[in-house]
């Protein structure tokens, strides 16, 4: 009972605001307000962010101002950024009267943009797996395929500009996204600093803002989430299946791991028996810092991988339910197994094996690493920022 009653109330707060857009959407615009937001609001972090620092220097004659969800206004408030509470009155009056929408993820079905709007989606990752309308099958709870589908397509009618980070992903996200507006081929904004910031200095400096020890190698560990182990609608459980306990044996003298789980992962891993080896960072602002400041990185089916071939630096893909996630959950674009650049392991043995043999020897780029390099990390070179904002706002 209680249950549908939060429903109800839900469903008419969100049609008040489908009025709210459609009524406050006729006031006189401000051309040059643009309202950026990352994850939900959740985050100032991803292609949004990247964006929003080049025009901050670059383009001081436009107002850049944050959507930050409830409980997440400190993040803002550190960097001194601009924000207005999402979902609040101001918020609503904002996006309304804006001339640019700018995000990296999907509104809910219940916006409704502002014919003057212009709406710049940034996406958040190269596709592996099947996305959006090339999904056959569905796991995820509470979602209906068909209902998901018309969705989705009415939500990227609203797209004006969709960035693409390569040709390859291009031509996917024409057709997943149903997407009939302008793209943007111009590489992730997000991975400027990768060519940037890629000083000892800097990643010395970063090592010592979180708090790690600079005498030990850094290995970043970034999984992504399963559509079929969840516990509510948008709450995803994550099983570790990586074994502390080995690796801290093996690699607790020379090594240091950072932990990142994808945002949708709802789950508090109790790390403490691993005090001083293993370290959470799936709350940290934005994993770029972490590519950075790592020396090496294991995942899975997870974008991460396409960011980090950026820095030519070693890779491990510890896919330990490679067949169930590539057969029945999503499917792959492309054969995993032959593209991945870097050894596919199953095992918390094959993991340290890999990075033993990489110790052994001077490192030596994967096999197939420079086809991969250049099908999906061409068009980076620290100047995505720059040719997005030329192409969407102005010229600078």
């Amino acid at each position: 009972m209680r249950k549908h009653m939060l429903r109800t109330i839900k469903g008419i707060v969100q049609k008040l605001y489908t009025v709210g857009f459609v009524v406050l959407g006729k006031l006189p615009v401000k051309r040059r307000l643009i309202v950026f937001e990352s994850f939900f609001g959740r985050q100032y972090s991803c292609n949004p962010r990247a964006i929003y620092e080049y025009m901050h220097v670059h383009c001081p004659d436009y107002q850049l101002i944050w959507s930050a969800a409830r409980g997440c206004e400190q993040i803002f408030e550190k960097h001194d950024i601009p924000y207005v509470r999402r979902y609040s009155l101001r918020w609503l009056l904002f996006m309304t009267r804006a001339g640019y929408w700018v995000t990296n993820i999907r509104y809910p079905d219940w916006f409704r943009k502002p014919a003057h709007t212009i709406f710049l989606q940034t996406w958040h990752g190269t596709p592996l797996k099947r996305l959006a309308l090339d999904i056959e099958e569905w796991h995820e709870p509470g979602v209906v395929a068909g209902l998901y589908k018309k969705q989705f397509k009415r939500d990227s009618a609203m797209w004006d500009y969709l960035i693409s980070p390569n040709h390859y992903s291009s031509k996917i996200f024409r057709r997943a996204f149903g997407f009939k507006g302008t793209l943007v081929e111009s590489g992730y904004p997000r991975n400027d600093i990768l060519y940037q910031a890629n000083r000892p200095a800097e990643i010395e400096q970063l090592k010592k803002e979180c708090g790690l020890p600079r005498d030990r190698k850094v290995i970043l560990y970034a999984p992504t989430w399963r559509d079929d182990q969840f516990y509510d609608k948008g709450k995803y459980k994550f099983r570790l299946a990586l074994d502390l306990d080995k690796m801290q044996e093996a690699l607790g003298k020379d090594y240091i791991i950072l932990l990142r789980l994808h945002y949708l992962v709802a789950d508090h891993l109790d790390l403490s028996d691993y005090h001083g080896f293993v370290y959470d960072f799936s709350k940290f602002e934005d994993i770029r810092g972490l590519y950075l400041l790592s020396d090496l990185l294991i995942t899975d089916y997870s974008s991460v991988f396409f960011d980090y071939a950026n820095l030519h630096r070693p890779m491990i893909f510890f896919a330990y339910d490679l067949d169930q996630y590539r057969d029945h959950l999503r499917g792959f674009y492309f054969d995993y197994e032959k593209k991945a650049p870097g050894p596919i392991v199953q095992t918390t043995d094959g993991v340290l094996q890999a990075i033993h043999t990489y110790e052994r020897t001077e490192y030596r780029p994967w096999p197939n690493f420079e086809a991969f390099y250049r099908q999906f990390c061409a068009l980076e070179n620290g100047s995505s920022s720059q040719q997005v904002v030329r192409r969407v706002f102005k010229k600078v």
